[in-house]
């Protein structure tokens, strides 16, 4: 198989880079145009974000499942309906003035996403020899941390020079190409279902994962001690229980427990998980900031924040090679270290910082994320053997966007519990003319999210003097002492 479509190899990186691109491109875009869409369809900022978090709470519910029926049916075969639904979806956002119509159509978008990102790494696996496949994830990578962090931007200047719908219908002609070129390109099998999908499994990851999004979604508006949103933890965590215990038992589980033995790659998920809690507190934070603070125009907030991008484009491939030479536990290490500080830079803006202070704390964040993002994806994919890639590339999706939903609940709630404190009423949105409660609850943001990346960052060095510690033990042991044998 890799022989038949090795000379088509990079034109069939390219499709999954595009599609990759595209479907974590869609978690993000939106957050700039917020503030317009939150006007145009007369909704609050607590409502409108259901846009972003929506989207992201139906990938983490479905992707693994996505991930079974790519094994199951072929990769190519779910990959391909997920570029279809995707951009199907990408329509119906783009065409409709209805608040619930466009939640439903971001769903459908977001079950497109879930079918591509589910099973991009395992047609890379199967096109790219083994020589050059560490090059092509490593691309494939970059497309999805750059999707994520390209899309505050693009959208403040895609809203700044048309109107919001077009940060949706942008997606369909470039969708449309894409699936062209998917089906005359990809690889074709004929595989038919051998194994059966643990519907129950599935059933209880979702029952886990949607219901405590949903509550953390909505405790900013409700509180959490709403019966609603007690319920949604509640039934979250009663189905968690259920699901590690139903997965024990099972002999073709959707997720194999075991690959969580491995020290490494459970350190390096979990670090992969908080960077991007880290990064969409900023990133739902900052477009405020700029615009109903600073008040820049969406334009020029757009390309401040495409600062991070830019930075991240020419840091990844670099890091990517350098951690070849040296190991990527010290890069994740500083990478994480850099983003800890540059989270606790950007809590210190107020009122009166100028724009290179600004610019300046966003590039350390950014520099960090170009350390972080490469070598750790290296890591996640080199800590399993080559039958578990494609789980390990739907496990790494799936924290990737647990932590996405995480950052978004975790930097509304503390924004707007410290507002509602400080005013002495419930807030719910930007209060115009309070900026000084708005920049004390942004600070709050910043420090908590710098807080957790610099967790990540102690237990990555922890491992890392561990390691060195044990190298200089074995080093230092006389050959002579080394037993070989039984005693």
């Amino acid at each position: 198989m890799e022989k038949t479509y090795e000379k088509n190899k990079w034109p069939i990186l390219l499709i999954v880079v595009m599609s990759t691109f595209m479907a974590t491109l869609d978690s993000s875009i939106v957050n700039v145009a917020l503030p317009q869409m939150a006007r145009a369809m007369d909704v609050d900022t607590s409502q409108i974000q259901l846009v972003v978090t929506s989207y992201l709470i139906v990938i983490v519910g479905i992707i693994l499942i996505f991930g079974k029926l790519g094994d199951m049916l072929g990769k190519t075969r779910i990959f391909i309906f997920g570029i279809a639904l995707f951009t199907l979806g990408s329509l119906l956002c783009g065409i409709t003035s209805s608040f619930p119509v466009l939640i439903g159509a971001r769903i459908i978008q977001a079950v497109g996403a879930a079918a591509t990102m589910a099973n991009n790494q395992g047609i890379i696996t199967q096109v790219f020899p083994a020589t050059e496949r560490g090059k092509a994830l490593g691309l494939t990578g970059t497309s999805v941390a750059l999707g994520s962090l390209v899309g505050p931007g693009l959208g403040g200047i895609i809203v700044g020079a048309s109107s919001w719908e077009y940060i949706f219908l942008i997606n369909v002609p470039v969708g449309v190409v894409v699936l062209f070129f998917a089906v005359k390109l990809l690889p074709r099998s004929n595989k038919k279902a051998t194994d059966r999908l643990d519907v129950l499994g599935a059933a209880l990851f979702m029952f886990s994962i949607v219901p405590l999004f949903v509550a953390l979604g909505q405790v900013p508006s409700l509180g959490f001690a709403n019966p609603l949103i007690l319920t949604g933890f509640v039934v979250s965590i009663v189905s968690f229980i259920a699901f590690i215990v139903v997965e024990q038992k099972r002999q073709n589980p959707l997720i194999p427990l075991d690959i969580f033995k491995n020290k490494l790659f459970s350190l390096s998920i979990f670090c992969a998980f908080i960077t991007f809690v880290g990064l969409f507190c900023n990133s739902i934070i900052q477009p405020f900031y700029l615009q109903d603070v600073m008040v820049y125009s969406p334009e020029q907030a757009g390309l401040i924040m495409m600062i991070f991008p830019l930075i991240l484009t020419v840091l990844a491939p670099v890091s990517g090679h350098v951690s070849d030479k040296i190991g990527s536990e010290l890069l994740t290490f500083i990478g994480l270290l850099l983003i800890s500080m540059g989270l606790f830079l950007m809590s210190t803006l107020t009122e009166q910082s100028t724009l290179m202070t600004m610019v300046s704390f966003i590039v350390v964040l950014s520099v960090g994320m170009g350390l972080f993002q490469s070598p750790n994806n290296s890591l996640i994919m080199s800590t399993v053997g080559r039958h578990q890639l494609g789980i390990a590339g739907s496990i790494n999706a799936l924290v990737r966007n647990m932590g996405m939903v995480c950052g978004i609940a975790l930097a509304t709630t503390l924004l707007y519990g410290s507002m509602s404190g400080e005013l002495g009423y419930r807030v719910t949105d930007y209060v115009a003319g309070q900026n000084g409660a708005f920049i004390n609850g942004m600070r709050i943001v910043y420090m908590t999210a710098a807080v957790i990346c610099l967790f990540g960052a102690i237990l990555t060095l922890l491992r890392l003097i561990g390691k060195k510690s044990r190298t200089l033990d074995k080093a230092m042991i006389p050959k002579n002492d080394i037993k070989t044998g039984p005693e």
